[in-house]
């Protein structure tokens, strides 16, 4: 439809297939836009408002209402005609109208009205606070938030109506319905439009502002404001300045802002732009946070927000951020973020894998390359092991510990290892990383020949768990230098598997670790080793010498001989000494003692544990000119030899240090005999009588004989069936039980009698202590 002059306001109804259009000569049209219908009415002054009923497209709502000086419904009655009827007239031309249901508001120059189209009643009247604001040039806004909520700006001041339903004890003459202002407030600038957004709003302010330059009142461009209202007040959401042209020279009354509910879409109209706003949903707040190069806010929202999200994907956000983080030089950052944005994509993976050695950076992204679900080609963790290789070894070694070793091909790894060894041999980093590998492809052999050479604390673990004992038989050696304690602990735990006499047989050209071996051995148990037990005199006596006495006597194999004339050898006396006293010859070994050693307490101790009269005669006889041995003998000998046996033999005028105090111990000593006899004398008397007197009162106790009691010759009843019959019972302390007639006669002269079972037992004969006679 093309008008030749100025239209001043459209109306749609809630379908969208109606609409009203007035323009400046004077015509309102209303008309469907998918149908035939259509209504013409020409008025003789311009229309300013036309506003279409909401369900306009029903048959019995074809009503529009027109606004002017007086605001006209339209109705159409019989046989299709349209009948107009006047709501309103008298206050000045209508500027303003908005149908919402069954209410009709209005604004004219007084203020804001609300028609009840079922009544057909007025039920409220809202005045104009700034009477001061001419009405043509700072129009009200209207817009209904619901069917009975309406929200009126007019100035600077916005009030918020809801229209109830009035009790029926309140009615009398009243509306059904009344309105209440449940929000009002004021705003800094002045109001061109509203529109509801939620429980918020949506406000098209028009700013005056001082010139900095001329200090003269002047125009700004527009501002969308969103308000959160309060009951007096309202807390401002946010403020957006709009560019439209020509905006230094529009008025509050240019600019209008209509909204499409259904769609929350806002347009912005003004005399040469119509600016379309909506409300931004979260793409549109990722896009900013792109454009702001903010990829990891970005990314945030958009993994919180992705099922609403409709034009943006995470992984194309997470791959933007990892291209800005690599251009930004942050590689390793980069490369951590791999792990959560590609995720299980094994094609991605590989293709940031390049990315990075294209750029030199295979080393930041290692740490991070998924090692399960996903695996990567072999050929891709391969070449980032040559990269370490190339250039950082100690990097090399921890990606071999840390990876399975099933993500790349072994053999190509082992073989570049190889291959740098050739130009470094005693490289220890590359040797245990060989090792590992070595390991990792089950050549365990191999393996522990390198970590033998290189001393590693993990020889012992890797020979347990994979049982290379088979691998060592010829290592021995090595395993014993590296560390012989835990070297014998295995060998000893292991036998069955490594036997004795091949481990005696290893070291044969080592033996102090012979040694070593054997002494553990020997500890363990006694008899295993028996066979070496006269080598393992010689290696006692040459590297564990303070071993060797209680190797001898603990030993049950050890040829005396060959032991005896070994220690004699070296001079070894102590040794020598208890060699002989086991071979019997305690008189050379006293002499030994005395001589060698000059070692008066240890001679008497010897001669004490032998308590031999003639091993004391022989030491007596050698001390008798040596007045310190004197001493100690006097001293020592009280207790096991007469002391009258040393001391008749010496010398008169001899002098003996400490003689006195010697001679008091000996009578001490003997006085402490004396006592100690007389002390068991005393106690043996006291027991005698005790249990002498315990016998008496057990003897002095009857017995019980009854029924059940049967002889112990016979095997009849004790007691006789018929006890009017005569008997004769013998009755034992130890409760044997005899018929006189059944016992045997006694041979002996004695006229005591005992009891034959126990005497038979040895268990020492009762005497009779009870005849029974009847």
């Amino acid at each position: 439809m093309c008008s030749p002059v100025k239209i001043n306001q459209i109306s749609l109804d809630e379908s969208g297939e109606h609409m009203g259009v007035c323009s400046e000569d004077g015509k309102v049209q209303v008309f469907g836009l998918y149908s035939a219908e259509e209504f013409h009415e020409t008025f003789d002054c311009p229309i300013k408002i036309v506003a279409v009923h909401p369900h306009f497209v029903r048959s019995h709502f074809k009503q529009f209402v027109t606004g002017g000086k007086k605001l006209l419904l339209y109705e159409r009655g019989w046989m299709n005609r349209w009948k107009p009827s006047v709501l309103h007239e008298g206050e000045g031309n209508i500027r303003n109208v908005k149908w919402r249901g069954h209410l009709i508001a209005w604004a004219n120059n007084m203020g804001v009205k609300i028609l009840d189209m079922i009544s057909k009643q007025r039920i409220t009247n809202v005045p104009r606070d700034d009477i001061s604001l001419r009405p043509d040039m700072y129009p009200c806004s209207l817009c209904w938030k619901d069917n009975l909520t309406l929200i009126i700006g007019w100035g600077n001041s916005v009030k918020i109506c809801s229209v109830k339903e009035r009790h029926a004890s309140e009615m009398r003459d009243l509306p059904n319905r009344y309105v209440e202002i449940v929000f009002q407030f004021d705003t800094e600038f002045y109001i061109s439009g509203l529109a509801p957004l939620c429980d918020q709003l949506v406000i098209l302010s028009y700013v005056k502002e001082i010139s900095e330059k001329t200090e003269v009142e002047c125009c700004a461009r527009p501002r969308l404001d969103i308000v959160q209202p309060l009951p007096e007040s309202c807390e401002e959401i946010s403020s957006d300045a709009l560019t439209v042209r020509g905006f230094q020279e529009n008025e509050c009354r240019d600019y209008h802002l209509e909204y499409s509910e259904g769609e929350s879409l806002f347009y912005i109209i003004s005399p040469r732009d119509v600016v379309v706003a909506k409300e931004r949903d979260q793409d549109d707040h990722i896009d900013w946070l792109l454009e702001k190069k903010k990829y990891e806010e970005a990314l945030m929202a958009a993994e919180i927000s992705q099922k609403t999200i409709k034009k943006h994907k995470i992984l194309d956000i997470g791959l933007a951020y990892i291209n800005h983080l690599v251009e930004k030089g942050e590689h390793d950052l980069a490369a951590r973020k791999c792990q959560k944005i590609l995720g299980k994509n094994t094609e991605l993976w590989e293709f940031e894998v390049y990315k990075f050695k294209e750029i030199g950076q295979l080393k930041a992204i290692s740490r991070y390359l998924p090692r399960r679900d996903p695996v990567l080609k072999p050929l891709i963790y391969e070449m980032v092991l040559h990269e370490f290789l190339e250039s950082d070894y100690e990097g090399f070694a921890t990606l071999i510990k840390e990876w399975p070793g099933d993500l790349y091909n072994n053999t190509i790894i082992v073989q570049a290892v190889v291959d740098h060894l050739k130009k470094d041999p005693q490289n220890r980093t590359l040797l245990r990383t060989l090792a590992e590998l070595y390991t990792y492809d089950q050549r365990y052999g191999r393996a522990l020949e390198i970590y033998l050479t290189l001393r590693h604390k993990d020889v012992f673990q890797l020979i347990h768990k994979h049982n290379l004992f088979s691998s060592i038989k010829d290592k021995i050696v090595l395993l014993m230098d590296f560390d012989s304690e835990k070297a014998v602990d295995m060998l000893l735990d292991n036998e069955d598997k490594i036997s004795i006499d091949r481990v005696v047989e290893e070291l044969e050209n080592r033996p102090e670790l012979q040694h070593v071996y054997l002494h553990k051995l020997f500890k363990r148990d006694h008899h295993k080793g028996q066979r070496y037990h006269e080598k393992q005199i010689s290696l006692y006596a040459e590297y564990d010498r303070p071993n060797l006495l209680p190797f001898l006597r603990d030993s049950t194999h050890c040829p005396l001989e060959k032991a005896l004339e070994i220690c004699q050898q070296r001079n070894f006396v102590e040794e020598t000494v208890y060699l002989l006293s086991r071979m019997g010859n305690s008189r050379s070994a006293l002499k030994m003692i005395m001589e060698e050693l000059q070692d008066v307490d240890k001679a008497i101790e010897f001669a004490k544990e032998q308590d031999d009269g003639e091993l004391w005669e022989d030491l007596i006889l050698y001390s008798i000119d040596k007045p310190p041995f004197i001493t100690g003998l006097l001293n020592n000998i009280g207790t096991h030899v007469d002391p009258i046996l040393l001391i008749h033999r010496i010398k008169e005028g001899m002098e003996i240090p400490n003689l006195r105090d010697s001679l008091v111990k000996i009578l001490q000593d003997y006085n402490l005999q004396i006592l100690l006899r007389e002390g068991c004398k005393k106690i043996l008397v006291a027991d005698s009588l005790s249990l002498l007197k315990k016998m008496h009162r057990t003897q002095m106790k009857g017995v019980l004989v009854d029924e059940e009691n049967i002889c112990e010759s016979c095997l009849s009843p004790i007691l006789p069936s018929d006890a009017s019959k005569s008997f004769n019972v013998v009755v034992f302390h130890c409760r044997h039980m005899f018929h006189k007639e059944c016992l045997p006669v006694s041979n002996t002269v004695s006229s005591v009698q005992f009891c034959n079972i126990c005497s038979a037992k040895h268990r020492g004969p009762g005497s009779a202590i009870l005849e029974m006679k009847k």
